[in-house]
């Protein structure tokens, strides 16, 4: 995937680009940003999508309003992927494994991961039948503290993708023990709110995309209702 680590900035550049005006992304729009990056979406795929949406709607009848969120994109960025897929995946892939191993300086990831421990050991986590949320998030800044350590002391520079797959794991184990302990008229309620931002644009988007969205959508909600930062890099 083509400038890895700044998937998100340049999305959302593009949006704001092509719109016009300096419209902030919404929860959804930065969730349905993570479910492409999931994917595999290249951000050359992305672009194009946002382009090809926004060509197709300056060409209808003058209308009143703008667009007002990135899922307006989501069925042309699908289409670019996919047109994309066969003639150029495996050079993307290959030109990214090139850009990952030297693309961040490691004294940058020491600092992120000692400041995500920091969060995680200021936070008040909810509690649940037999399960901790605080003991979980001391447990987790800790291996973070863990692996800054490592870092600083290795001579060779990291292996980005390697240390992705073990952040994207505490991530995940956090993201479930806050669903277990997070009282379910909570994260009903963060369920009805996806549905109604997302209702505009079901028929833009398959199935599983919409899945996926809603997923992501109730993560992102809960880390910001618990002051939790994100793990991954890609939020450098």
């Amino acid at each position: 995937m083509e400038n890895y680590f700044n998937y998100f900035t340049e999305i959302e550049e593009q949006f704001q680009r092509r719109r016009g005006g300096g419209l902030l992304l919404s929860t959804l729009d930065w969730a349905l940003i993570e479910t492409w990056k999931d994917a595999g979406i290249p951000l050359e795929a992305v672009l194009r999508g946002i382009d090809a949406a926004f060509e197709k709607f300056e060409k209808r009848p003058a209308q009143p309003r703008k667009v007002n969120s990135l899922a307006y994109c989501a069925q042309e960025v699908l289409a670019a992927a996919e047109e994309m897929k066969e003639a150029a995946v495996g050079a993307v892939r290959g030109e990214e494994q090139g850009k990952t191993d030297r693309g961040l300086p490691t004294v940058e990831i020491i600092a992120f991961l000692r400041r995500n421990a920091a969060q995680l050991q200021a936070a008040k986590l909810p509690k649940g039948s037999g399960i901790s949320g605080q003991a979980l998030a001391q447990e987790t800044a800790q291996t973070l503290l863990d692996l800054a350590s490592g870092l600083e002391t290795q001579k060779a520079p990291p292996r980005l993708e390697d240390l992705e797959r073990r952040l994207t794991v505490l991530e995940e184990k956090l993201f479930a023990v806050l669903l277990a302990a997070t009282p379910d008229e909570e994260i009903v309620a963060v369920r009805a709110q996806a549905d109604r931002e997302l209702a505009p644009y079901r028929r833009k988007m398959p199935a599983a995309q919409i899945d996926q969205l809603q997923k992501q959508y109730v993560h992102k909600r809960l880390l910001e209702r618990y002051g939790l930062p994100r793990l991954s890099l890609f939020y450098m």
